[in-house]
This record gives C-alpha cells, sequence and structure tokens, in this order.
C-alpha cells in the first residue's frame, strides 16, 4: 500500500496543477465576438498585483481582498477595451499599417534600442512580435477613440470655472501663513550646553551682518540645509507648538532668539507674513478646470460605454 501512496500523490498534485492551469487558460468574458481569459487578466494586473503581495505580504486576507479587487478591476478595463476594438471595427473606421509601422519603429528606439533586443525581450515575457505590434494597435486605437468620444467632446467654460469656485471658496481658504527660513541644530545625548552655544555664537554673527541664509547653509541640521533653510509659506499646524507661537509672534524681516527645546536648539527668520485670505480665482484656475475636465470626462465615458455595452454581447463567467 505504502508503494501506492507516491502514484495517488502525483495523481492529485498532477490534477491541481491541469485545474489552475485550465483556468489560467479558462474565459473569463465574452465579448461580442473577442474573447478573455483570466491569463489576459492575470497579464494585465500583473504589475499592481507584484506591489500589493510587497504592501500586503503579511496580511494574506487583505492580499486576498486587493487580489480579487484588482482582478475585478482589471476584467472591467478589458471588457470596455473589448467594446471600443469593436466599435472601431464595426463604424468603419481605417488605420493604415504604416501608422503601426512607425509606432513600432519609435517604440524599438525608446524602450529597447534595437528589434533583436525587442524581440529577445519580448520572448522572456512570453510574447512575440505579432503580439506586441497587435497591442500597439490596439492601444493606439483605443486612445484615438477615447479623444474622439470623449476628450474632443468635453469643453469646460469659464462660466462653470467661476460658478465652481464661487460654490467652494471655503475649500480655497488659507490660514494665516509666515515665509520662514529655520536652523536647526540636534542635540546629542550627552549635551552639555555646547549646541545652545553654538547657536548664540551663530545668532551674533547673523546680528553683526552675516547671512541667515548662509548660517543655514553651513549650520543646520534640518532637511531645510540644502535650502540654506527656507520652509517656504508655513501655516501655524505645519510647526510645532513651541515654534509656531514665536514665529508667528514675528514680524515680516524679523528674527527669534535662541529656542532652547529638548531634542534641539532652533532660530528662526520670518521673512514674510500672509494674513489668512481666500485663494483668488486667478491662483486655482488651472487646478479648478483640471478637476472639473476630469469628472466630465469620466462622465462622458461611462455614458459612452454604457451605450456600447447596451448594443453588445458580453457574457462573463
Amino acid at each position: 500500500m505504502r508503494r501506492l501512496w507516491p502514484v495517488i500523490l502525483g495523481t492529485l498534485f498532477g490534477a491541481v496543477a491541469l485545474a489552475e492551469q485550465t483556468l489560467i487558460n479558462g474565459v473569463a468574458v465574452i465579448v461580442n465576438d473577442a474573447i478573455i481569459t483570466y491569463q489576459d487578466v492575470r497579464l494585465l494586473v500583473r504589475g499592481p498585483m507584484e506591489l500589493a503581495e510587497r504592501q500586503y505580504g503579511n496580511q494574506p486576507l487583505v492580499l486576498e481582498q486587493k487580489r480579487k479587487e484588482l482582478q475585478a478591476d482589471g476584467i472591467e478595463m478589458l471588457v470596455d477595451n473589448k467594446l471600443i476594438l469593436h466599435d472601431f471595427k464595426t463604424t468603419g473606421y481605417n488605420l493604415p499599417e504604416s501608422y503601426i509601422d512607425d509606432m513600432i519603429k519609435e517604440r524599438i528606439k525608446q524602450r529597447y534600442g534595437d528589434r533583436a533586443t525587442m524581440i529577445k525581450s519580448l520572448r522572456e515575457e512570453g510574447w512575440n512580435f505579432e503580439d506586441e505590434r497587435q497591442r500597439v494597435r490596439d492601444e493606439f486605437i483605443i486612445e484615438q477613440m477615447r479623444y474622439l468620444h470623449v476628450s474632443k467632446e468635453v469643453l469646460i467654460s469659464p462660466q462653470k470655472i467661476l460658478n465652481f469656485y464661487e460654490a467652494n471658496k471655503t475649500n480655497y481658504a488659507v490660514a494665516d501663513q509666515v515665509k520662514l527660513r529655520m536652523i536647526m541644530l540636534r542635540k546629542p545625548s550627552s549635551d552639555n550646553g555646547a549646541v545652545k552655544q553654538l547657536a548664540e555664537e551663530i545668532l551674533n554673527k547673523v546680528k553683526e551682518g552675516a547671512s541667515f541664509e548662509e548660517m543655514a547653509g553651513i549650520h543646520s541640521d534640518g532637511a531645510e540645509r540644502a535650502s540654506s533653510g527656507d520652509r517656504g509659506w508655513v501655516e501655524r499646524t505645519a510647526l510645532r507648538k513651541e515654534l509656531a507661537d514665536v514665529a508667528f509672534s514675528l514680524q515680516k524681516g524679523q528674527r527669534s532668539g535662541v529656542i532652547d527645546l529638548p531634542e534641539a536648539c532652533f532660530l528662526m527668520q520670518v521673512e514674510d507674513v500672509r494674513q489668512a485670505h481666500v485663494k483668488p480665482l486667478t491662483e486655482v484656475r488651472e487646478d479648478i478646470e483640471k478637476n472639473l475636465l476630469a469628472q466630465e470626462r469620466a462622465r462622458a465615458q461611462k455614458k459612452w460605454l454604457d451605450r456600447l455595452r447596451a448594443k453588445s454581447f458580453v457574457r462573463y463567467f
């Protein structure tokens, strides 16, 4: 009987491997006359899945949930792409093959250097040249169809931008700010007052005419050293209370004394002051337009894809 176990186990493991292979090659969705396999989905989400495995490798339940989400999103993305490609084909659009030739040449130049390297790299990934050519062709068609049916159709008027700004002014409110330059001197665990003494010496040099900016570039231990102590515009909440209380008590051009805290000594110089205000439209117009464009394009794309789906055959397995 013992001799039968290897045979039985081998048969079982073989069956499992065959089942997994069947699942990978199995049909996930049929979209009109096109088939999406689980292998197509796996290849699409391979990068995000590897990232998720690195992030949640020690949280199996979370990882499994992320895997399901990525697979579901990947399937829907592929379905959308198949719908778009079918619309291109049935509407009668034409794409000269010379366009694809030029794009392949450019891709070889940018990514691989030469054709032989490209073919070798594709082979290592389980692809061949014709696969890549078809992928380039499909990507171009999908991009152009999205532009034609979505991006081209969406325009954001100046009045719409103004209306959004007026309705959401509180989102653009800014608290009091100071334009700050800082020197931080960290204290070693065995500090005997030497750090505070150094801070006093630096402050005296600045009072005698030395550049605060230059002193920060030489002495500061903070991340600001590379920018000569420049913290830019900061709100009170960006600083710890002991520093914020001093910084926001200073006027433009004023410096603090030595701020002696348990872990470090600080020197600050306020280069400008800005009172609480609402950002003007001129300052936020570009961001508003980008956000509205993204929202309108998402709506237009959903409407377009819903229309394509309604006249198509889509079957999930």
